[in-house]
């Protein structure tokens, strides 16, 4: 039997090599979702390199337009792992349609439009790991490993006046959504995670909530207290209001997800600190599940229901 050191490091090294895999390699594919439709959208940006942006609409979009209706908005990161598992590396896939085609059928959420932003491989680490984190970080082993990935340096900041600045104007011009905050949402899964409460934090006028699936507070592949310890402060300082807010945050116990523990709990009390309850903020563990899409989409339907199906504030 292999160590299980050894297991470890092997799947973060295959993790790393899936969730960084260039946007230009599988920009020729257009994912094909199992229910609904996808628009591709081609949009120039003055922040960031552009990227495949794929827009999700609901099989019975273009009816309840008629009708009248208009739709809540989820932004979601890695947009090439959300529908499709035959063009990712792995054959894995959040199968986000499936989820919110089921709850919204059954009726226990509106039907919702997801933007599905793709990563550019090599600017992801620079593109989700939070700038203002990275600043509070003083020199050492730790900001020297995130800023050895970072060929640009911290572009978080540029990646989310891309989304509020342009993509999110271009959406509401082009769709039939519900543009206010309450309406708008913002998920994602390991860097993504930590990225979509940056995003709340920096634009709390504009996301009214958020979720995390395997957040990466340790922001490298090693257990330590530094970066998480200046993810805390920053979210201490800027985490906004509970108030018209509500954020999901979970781990899993296996690969990656065995080293979030300490980090995930500590986390917590944090949120709390800020005045969130049970009303405004799920934490979950999951025994036994690992830093996947395989995992992710399994308890989709949690963080889905608690951040689309609440009442409004």
């Amino acid at each position: 039997m292999l160590p299980r050191h050894f297991c470890l490091f092997a799947t973060i090294a295959c993790l790393f090599t899936v969730l960084t895999l260039p946007a230009a390699r599988a920009q020729g594919q257009q994912p094909k979702p199992s229910t609904g439709r996808l628009e591709r959208i081609d949009l120039p940006s003055r922040h960031i390199e552009q990227r495949p942006v794929d827009v999700w609409l609901p099989a019975d979009y273009a009816e309840r337009v008629g009708q009248g209706q208009r739709f809540q908005v989820l932004y979601m990161h890695d947009g090439q792992m959300l529908f499709d598992p035959t063009i990712t590396m792995n054959r894995q896939s959040w199968r986000v349609d499936v989820a919110l085609d089921r709850l919204a059928r059954s009726g226990r959420i509106p039907p919702t439009i997801v933007v599905a932003i793709w990563n550019r491989g090599e600017f992801r680490d620079a593109e989700y790991f939070p700038r203002k984190v990275l600043e509070r970080l003083a020199p050492g082993k730790h900001k020297s490993t995130l800023e050895s990935h970072m060929k640009q340096g911290a572009r978080s900041d540029d990646y989310l006046r891309y989304l509020v600045d342009e993509l999110k104007p271009m959406i509401d011009s082009r769709y039939a959504t519900r543009p206010e905050r309450e309406s708008t949402f913002i998920m994602g899964s390991s860097r993504g995670a930590v990225l979509s409460v940056y995003a709340m934090s920096e634009y709390p006028q504009v996301f009214g909530g958020a979720a995390g699936l395997s957040v990466h507070w340790i922001g490298t592949f090693e257990r330590n207290a530094a970066i998480p310890m200046a993810t805390f402060a920053y979210l201490s300082a800027h985490l906004p209001d509970p108030a018209g807010h509500r954020l999901y945050l979970d781990r899993g116990t296996e690969t990656l997800d065995a080293l979030y523990g300490p980090s995930f709990e500590f986390g917590g009390d944090v949120i709390r600190e800020r005045g969130y309850t049970d009303a405004n903020y799920m934490e979950r563990v999951f025994p036994g599940t690992d830093h996947s899409e395989k995992a992710w989409s399994a308890r989709l339907d949690i963080p889905l229901l608690f951040l689309l199906a609440q009442p409004r504030p």
